[in-house]
């Protein structure tokens, strides 16, 4: 069975996760499926693309799969992991990428949502990211995902309690774009996106490269980098990092010592 179900209806492409069983986890190959999936948009010139979950699914995706991250002493989200690619290509995707959330969403997936160009969920959706519970460095490029959309201080509330915010609180703050109730979450998010396909599509696309140029236009000295990996270094290779993937694998509370 695929992993996630996509088609083209009016120039408008739609990817469904499909693998509720796993709470639609982002896996090696459900993010290769997905790659792929805009690919196959791109070269055919869809746009926009919708992502989103099965019907009445109560978990949208719960993010990165946790038993798929590398043990210590390995960076767990370098450039070549599977969610940074996927990332990406959601970032370099010409079109409009828009989530339509319906249910929570977790962890890498969050980051994902971030990293759309429109989000709109309806009153079952809520939103966290939850690296502080499994003792995992979150890298700079996710981070800033957070920064560019809320603000230090909603991204700083977000990271450093790992609670999820909900639906209502989630449009103040501007992780939506839009609420809408659950019964017209499917038309509303169509209808934008039929509209965005009648405007002109390469000049969507050079106004998006645009925005990811500002919005990564953030001088780093190779001093400061390298700050940056060391800090990430001495969580990836800490207790806390193994126990809490373990307490993960294992369903128990997380015993960090802080070292």
């Amino acid at each position: 069975m695929p992993l996630v179900n996509c088609e083209v209806t009016d120039n408008i492409g739609f990817i469904c996760l499909n693998n509720p069983t796993k709470k639609n986890a982002l896996s090696h190959e459900m993010v290769q499926e997905i790659v792929e999936a805009l690919k196959d948009f791109k070269g055919r010139k869809v746009s926009p693309v919708v992502l989103r979950g099965p019907d009445g699914c109560a978990v949208w995706s719960a993010g990165h799969d946790i038993k798929e991250l590398p043990e210590a002493r390995r960076d767990p989200l370098g450039y070549q992991d599977s969610l940074e690619k996927l990332l990406r290509a959601v970032q370099k995707y010409p079109g409009p990428v828009i989530a339509m959330v319906h249910g929570s969403v977790w962890g890498g997936a969050c980051d994902l949502v971030m990293t759309c160009d429109i989000v709109i969920g309806d009153e079952t959706s809520s939103f966290a990211i939850t690296p502080a519970k499994l003792a995992l460095p979150y890298n700079a490029s996710g981070i800033l995902h957070f920064i560019n959309r809320l603000g230090l201080n909603i991204a700083k509330e977000m990271f450093f309690s790992a609670d999820p915010i909900m639906a209502e609180r989630a449009e103040r703050v501007g992780i939506l774009n839009h609420l809408v109730a659950s019964d017209k979450l499917l038309e509303f998010t169509t209808n934008m996106a039929k509209r965005m396909a009648t405007r002109s599509s390469l000049a969507i696309s050079v106004i998006k490269e645009q925005f990811n140029i500002l919005a990564g236009a953030h001088p780093m000295s190779p001093d400061v980098f390298e700050r940056i990996q060391g800090l990430r270094r001495q969580v990836y290779d800490s207790h806390d990092y193994e126990e809490g993937v373990r307490s993960f694998l294992e369903k128990r509370a997380p015993v960090f010592k802080g070292e």
